[in-house]
């Protein structure tokens, strides 16, 4: 991406009437420039279209050239062999030995063939109503605590303003208490909270016992703590000895769709059972009491939540779940260092540990962006649209690419709720209309950025709604530090109804 050329946008700014000099009574204006994301419908790096085919091909080429090989070895079998004599005349253990040969064949083959991945159900831990913090109240908060100077405050106010975010998010109080120093059992006990409350009502939707979960992939961003996340769901729940545990670090808001690809990958490996994967981030632990103005902007948008995800690879579990995972395309670009640095975790001068936000995040996110939907265009798009798409680049080469119309590939889509301006630009780039945005847009108003769980509280708004029908698919999008951008896709298994529990169901408390 250090090749790419660099995005800017401009905005014209009126400062009034000058007072005084040669120009005074005349009107002042200037140019403010600014960073914006990469205008990527006009622009395609045929690479990512490459690898996007790819992943389509793979399997059908499997799936073509397994009974191409069954049929040219049974041919082979019928050369040496004539049926009928072989029928009559063969040793009874030789016959034994041909069809079992066969029979283990085609068990080979069905046991290797790729599994399809259910999700089962999903579940959003919602805060108590004590925990509701509107913007007047957080700024009010911020200045008692006496952590922050007056241009800090000031900055943290003009965000809040400008965020998208409304005034019943969830934050743990303890983070404006003046004098306290965020300790490690603040964290503990916030993962914990959320955690288990999502996960208690998972296991009370689907009746699943806990002793039935072979795989647990637990992800949170900054609080890494020993014993591990994920340890502690296994005590607290009592899981079974011989469990599939893994603990993700590190990874940001992208690391849900992240556990998701792992808990499918087990599933394939570990075939007939369930897998749990937890989503949260510890907001007391990531909170920043500083006044550098680069790592002020997390403490603004970060708030309380997690979600909880029952994954199944079952063919007899299908008629009980609720979608089936269709595609999973990653897109990273740490190996540009710009998007490398664009979040990471630092200590500012006075040693106050904090994350810091570069301000190329936009564009960076927007490369990202784009590689990953050129990736996920040929796994997704109508047929009609890839053949115009082909058409184009086959005979139009040196023309601008068709882009196809990302639109007719999803009934719904789930957008990361970082930042009003973010959700803005994407719906801009990507054309999409109000409707479609409208679950992102709802949740960063309701729960704020609640990082990798995000996108199932917008699922969750999607379902409580009753927007769901059988066969609908349902795109979600989230970006992390490193930089990443993931996608998953879900296909609708039935008519998705108003669930019992919901974080968007008023009295769910």
């Amino acid at each position: 991406m250090a090749g790419e050329q660099e995005l800017l946008s401009t905005e014209i700014v009126n400062r009034g009437i000058e007072n005084s000099g040669p120009y005074a009574g005349s009107l002042n204006f200037s140019v403010r420039v600014r960073r914006g994301l990469p205008d990527f419908l006009n622009s395609v790096n045929l690479k990512y279209v490459k690898l996007g085919y790819s992943y389509l091909l793979s399997p059908v080429f499997y799936f073509l050239t397994a009974p191409v090989l069954m049929v040219i070895f049974s041919a082979q079998i019928g050369k040496l062999f004539i049926w009928r004599d072989f029928c009559l005349k063969c040793d009874p253990i030789d016959a034994l030995f041909v069809v079992g040969l066969l029979s283990l064949i085609i068990y080979i083959y069905l046991y290797l063939s790729p599994r399809s991945t259910y999700l089962v159900d999903f579940a959003c831990y919602r805060p108590p109503n004590e925990l509701k913090i509107s913007k007047d109240e957080f700024i009010e908060l911020a200045k008692k605590s006496g952590k922050f100077n007056g241009a800090a405050i000031e900055f943290q106010r003009r965000a809040l303003k400008n965020s998208g975010i409304g005034d019943e998010t969830y934050m743990p109080r303890i983070v404006f208490q003046p004098g306290h120093r965020i300790t490690l059992k603040d964290g503990r006990e916030e993962a914990a909270t959320v955690m288990f409350g999502a996960v208690d009502d998972l296991l009370a939707a689907t009746k699943i016992r806990p002793k039935d979960i072979k795989i647990l992939i637990v992800n949170c961003g900054i609080l890494n703590t020993t014993p591990s996340l994920s340890s502690m769901v296994i005590n607290h729940y009592k899981l079974r000895h011989d469990i599939q545990n893994f603990n993700l670090g590190g990874m940001g808001c992208a690391a849900g769709i992240i556990a998701i690809d792992l808990a499918k990958d087990l599933l394939n490996a570990y075939p007939g059972c369930y897998a749990l994967v937890v989503s949260t981030e510890a907001v007391s632990y990531t909170w920043y009491s500083g006044n550098d103005m680069d790592m002020l902007l997390p403490n603004c948008f970060f708030r309380l939540g997690a979600a909880a995800m029952l994954l199944s690879s079952c063919r007899l579990d299908r008629w009980r779940s609720k979608y089936e995972l269709k595609q999973l395309v990653r897109t990273h670009k740490g190996m540009d260092n710009r998007s490398f640095k664009s979040i990471h975790l630092r200590e500012d001068a006075e040693r106050k540990q904090g994350l810091s936000v570069s301000k190329d995040l936009v564009e960076v996110g927007g490369h990202a962006l784009k590689a990953n939907i050129t990736t996920l265009g040929p796994l997704v798009l109508p047929v009609s649209e890839q053949v115009h798409f082909f058409t184009n680049l086959l005979f139009k080469k040196k023309n601008r690419p068709y882009i196809p119309n990302y639109k007719l590939a999803f009934e719904h889509v789930c957008i990361l709720a970082t930042s009003k301006k973010v959700l803005d630009e994407i719906q801009k780039n990507l054309e999409l209309t109000e409707e479609y945005m409208e679950a992102s847009k709802k949740t960063l108003e309701r729960f704020g950025n609640t990082s990798s769980s995000s996108v199932w509280y917008e699922l969750a708004y999607l379902e409580t709604n009753t927007r769901i029908k059988r066969g609908d698919r349902i795109w979600q999008l989230a970006f992390g530090s490193g930089f990443k951008c993931n996608s998953v896709v879900w296909k609708a298994l039935g008519n998705v109804g108003k669930p019992k529990r919901s974080p968007w169901i008023q009295d769910s408390n």
